[in-house]
């Protein structure tokens, strides 16, 4: 897929990706979501369904809180508040961490209300604001929302596959 290039284009890019993820979320059976058997975001470590939805979960809510601040006119912390972009190893972790004890159904299910929010957000705001204008270094908001959108859902999703493929193989 391209990337979106106008509020359109995203909008769509989003809605694609996620529906496409979120139909082989549901192949995922609940009781081994919760098992380390994929590679993880960090290099030498294995993560499970659960933490890669954890991970999807952690970026979205960054995005809605740097569009909340953006908003407000209070600066954002991109990534995120105390880490790098040469930590997200450690990111992940962190989001990780935060939905370790959230059933798997659960954290799929606040994945998609998440994603609802950000196309709300999105919504709001005309081609101008999301792609005319630098916003984090030389990013525009519309791009910045798609590296943490669309783009993780399709490489959620190529990882998922894999997963699901050698889990039938089993």
């Amino acid at each position: 897929m391209s990337i979106p290039q106008n509020k359109d284009e995203l909008l769509n890019a989003i809605e694609t990706a996620f529906s496409k993820l979120a139909e082989d979320l549901r192949k995922v059976p609940a009781d081994v979501s919760g098992l380390p058997l994929m590679e993880g975001h960090s290099k030498g470590e294995l993560m499970s369904v659960s933490n890669l939805v954890a991970y999807l979960l952690g970026w979205n809510r960054l995005v809605l809180k740097w569009l909340e601040r953006d908003e407000k006119g209070e600066p954002v912390d991109f990534p995120e508040t105390g880490f790098k972009w040469n930590e997200l190893g450690e990111l992940a972790k962190k989001f990780y961490s935060d939905y370790q004890n959230v059933p798997f159904a659960d954290l799929v299910d606040r994945l998609c209300q998440a994603k609802n929010r950000i196309i709300v957000e999105i919504s709001k705001r005309n081609n101008r604001k999301l792609y005319e204008k630098e916003w984090c270094g030389k990013w525009t908001m519309g791009r910045m929302i798609q590296l943490n959108t669309s783009s993780p859902y399709s490489n959620a999703r190529n990882r998922l596959r894999k997963w699901l493929k050698n889990l039938a193989a089993q």
